[in-house]
This record gives C-alpha cells, sequence and structure tokens, in this order.
C-alpha cells in the first residue's frame, strides 16, 4: 500500500489545508509587497505630476504675460500690424491697421483688400491709400505658415522729402542764375566797351576797324553762350535717324583734323565697328562727340609739344558701340571729375560751363552713358556707350575691355 493511503483522512486533510494555508500567505505576502510598490510608484508619480503641472502652470503664466505685452506693444505701435494665415487672409490686426484699413478687415483676404484700397505711386514698396502716404513691409511667419504686414504712414516724411528736393532745384536754378549772368557780363560788357570806343570820332580806321571785330568776336561769344543756354533748357530730342556709328565718328574727325594740326597735336582715328547702325538725333550726337574731342584738344594745349596726343577709337561692346576720346594733356583733379558734368561749371575762364552738361543729356537721352577717367599730368579718357540701333555684317567683336 501506498503512504498516503496508510495516512488517516482526518491528517491527511490537515496537511492540505496547511499546504493551502501557506500558499494563501505567499500570495498575500506578495500582493502587499505589490501594492506597496504600486503606492510608492503612485506617490512618485504624483509629485511628478505636481512638479510638471505647477511648470506648466508658470509656463501659461509667463506666456499669457508675454501675449498681454505684446497686445500692448501692438496697440501702441505707431505703424499698423497685420497678420495673415497660410491663405493670405487677415488674421489679426492692431487699431491702427483698422484705423487705415477700416474695422472690420479680420476674415477678409489681402490681396483682394490692398487692390480695393491701394494704389500704387512711383516709388516701390510706397503706395497710396486714400490721403496717406504709405509703405509696406513683409515678413513670412515660419511657425504658421502665413506673414505679418508692417503698414508705415510716411505721408508727413514725403511730404518734407518734396519740399527738400524742391528747396534743392530752386538753390539749383539760383546759382545757375547766378553763373549764367555771370558769364553774360563778361563778354557783354566787352563789347560794350568796343563799342563806347567806336563812337570816338578821333579814331583811326584801323582802331576802329579792330575794335568793330573785337565787339563781333564778344557777340559772337554771348550768342553762342545763349544758344548752349537755350539747347540745354530745352533738352535735345533724340530723333529717329539711322546714322552708320562709321560715318558718325568720320564726320567729327574731319571736323577736329585740322584743328590738331593746326595747334601740333596727334591725332588718330580707330573704328572697328563695321555697319553697326545708331537711332537718334545725328546731330546732337555729333554734337556730343565734337564737343568732348574739342575738350580733348584744349587740355593737350597744357602739354608738351612731343607729347600732344589725341585718340579716338570705336568698336562694338556687347550690343553696345564704345567711344572712347583719349589725351594726353594735364589731366583732371579728383574732386573736379565729380562736378565736370554740372552745368556752368568750368575751369576755363572763356568757357560757358555747358558743354558737357548738354553732352551727358545727348548721350542719355540715346538711352548710353559717358564715363570719365583722369590721372592728372598723364590725360584723361572719356567713354561714351550707346545701345545698337541695327546692324548689318559689323565687326565680330562682341566684347571688350573697358
Amino acid at each position: 500500500m501506498s503512504d498516503a493511503a496508510q495516512i488517516p483522512a482526518p491528517e491527511l486533510k490537515a496537511q492540505e489545508l496547511q499546504r493551502a494555508f501557506d500558499v494563501f500567505n505567499q500570495v498575500s505576502l506578495e500582493l502587499t509587497q505589490a501594492y506597496e510598490g504600486l503606492q510608492a510608484k503612485v506617490e512618485s508619480l504624483t509629485a511628478e505630476l505636481a512638479v510638471a503641472n505647477g511648470e506648466l502652470r508658470r509656463q501659461y503664466q509667463e506666456k499669457e504675460a508675454l501675449s498681454e505685452r505684446l497686445s500692448l506693444l501692438l496697440n501702441a505701435l505707431p505703424a499698423g500690424v497685420v497678420v495673415l494665415d497660410s491663405t493670405a487672409r487677415i488674421s489679426e490686426a492692431n487699431p491702427v491697421a483698422r484705423s487705415m484699413l477700416g474695422d472690420s478687415i479680420s476674415g477678409e483676404n489681402w490681396s483682394a483688400l490692398a487692390e480695393s484700397k491701394l494704389a500704387a505711386t512711383d516709388a516701390p514698396d510706397e503706395w497710396q491709400l486714400a490721403d496717406r502716404r504709405v509703405s509696406i513691409a513683409e515678413s513670412a511667419l515660419d511657425s504658421a505658415g502665413g506673414r505679418i504686414l508692417l503698414i508705415h504712414d510716411i505721408t508727413v516724411a514725403h511730404e518734407l522729402k518734396a519740399n527738400v528736393e524742391r528747396h534743392q532745384r530752386l538753390a539749383a536754378m539760383g546759382e545757375m542764375a547766378a553763373s549764367l549772368a555771370h558769364q553774360l557780363r563778361t563778354p557783354l560788357a566787352t563789347a560794350l566797351l568796343y563799342s563806347a570806343n567806336l563812337a570816338r570820332p578821333e579814331l583811326p580806321d584801323a582802331a576802329r576797324a579792330r575794335f568793330a571785330s573785337k565787339a563781333t568776336e564778344q557777340l559772337k561769344r554771348l550768342e553762342r553762350l545763349i544758344q548752349d543756354v537755350l539747347l540745354f533748357a530745352r533738352g535735345e530730342s533724340i530723333g529717329r535717324d539711322v546714322i552708320p556709328a562709321a560715318a558718325l565718328i568720320a564726320e567729327a574727325a574731319q571736323t577736329l583734323e585740322p584743328l590738331c594740326r593746326e595747334k601740333g597735336v596727334d591725332f588718330s582715328v580707330c573704328a572697328d565697328v563695321g555697319d553697326v547702325m545708331i537711332v537718334g538725333s545725328r546731330k546732337a550726337l555729333g554734337g556730343a562727340l565734337l564737343n568732348l574731342l574739342e575738350n580733348a584738344l584744349q587740355a593737350c594745349e597744357s602739354a608738351e609739344a612731343n607729347d600732344r596726343e589725341i585718340r579716338l577709337r570705336t568698336e562694338l561692346c556687347d550690343r553696345h558701340v564704345r567711344i572712347s576720346v583719349h589725351d594726353t594733356g594735364a589731366g583732371i583733379a579728383p574732386e573736379t571729375q565729380a562736378r565736370i558734368f554740372e552745368p556752368f561749371f568750368t575751369t576755363r575762364g572763356q568757357g560757358t560751363g555747358l558743354g558737357l552738361a548738354i553732352a551727358l543729356g545727348v548721350v542719355r537721352a540715346h538711352g548710353g552713358t559717358i564715363e570719365v577717367s583722369s590721372v592728372p599730368g598723364k590725360g584723361s579718357e572719356f567713354v561714351i556707350l550707346l545701345p545698337v540701333g541695327e546692324t548689318g555684317h559689323g565687326s565680330s567683336r562682341e566684347s571688350c575691355e573697358r
């Protein structure tokens, strides 16, 4: 028989109860320990949550304070602020913006609003808004995908700028008038003096002829000055002549060559433009080029007799005709270079001071530019760039060094 069969039934049941009780005690202990662990974990999480809630509360309070400060700042700004969402609709606007654009602009499409209220002006980023002049600056809002617009009322600044420009123009006109009066007075006074001498009955015929010639010379100078003033005042119409660039150069060279020969100046010409054409006024362009050549000739008078040279060069450069006039004269001081194109500015007593100003106006009217480079004591170079109007089989050169 087995051992279990030999143990009486009551004793066997007692043993089973004891084992069950031991298991129960073990499970109860484990449950107690697990509960205590969970309780500690809950207490820890509760403490952490309290800290997190405190931090969130602090951050929320800081953001609230920041939002309030930003709101106060936006309301206090003298400029209008408009916030656009990702669909370009107005989501927010400060009081200044609402006073400019209207109180009920929230939710409106900015493009439609701008089209109805803003008128373009001659200045970029400046607009006419009813009786106001405004400038608008734009920045992206990276986080929201929208934009923020800053609208400045520049009406007063614009009026002040216009007043300053008007006063500057008046001042310039005053200076020009004073200079013109001085320019006119000298030849007029000289001509009057010679004319007064002609009335003397005892004046010999030879002296009378000399005085008459001198008076005529001064009157011609006066006439030339008046013509220059009128040309400068009217400006020069560019016309629609189709001018061969080579012919323009040849005409100017033909006029200057005998003058250079008379004064002992070496004059050379190189026209490498083929049959390239320029559209404009032949007379005006020829006069502008001749003015540069005559200035070069006068500059060479101060150079040594064996070092008087004028070079006239023409070439095709990137759809432009480049005309350069180089001389070996005395050169131009840097402070003078900045003023040589000003009306009535001259360093010569007999000059009108309008030649270069007229030349600059003519070249600009033809869509071109004039540049000058000079080294005192070594000479100067004036460069004209004119756009090509029409070409045949011109020079193959498409670029040049300036």
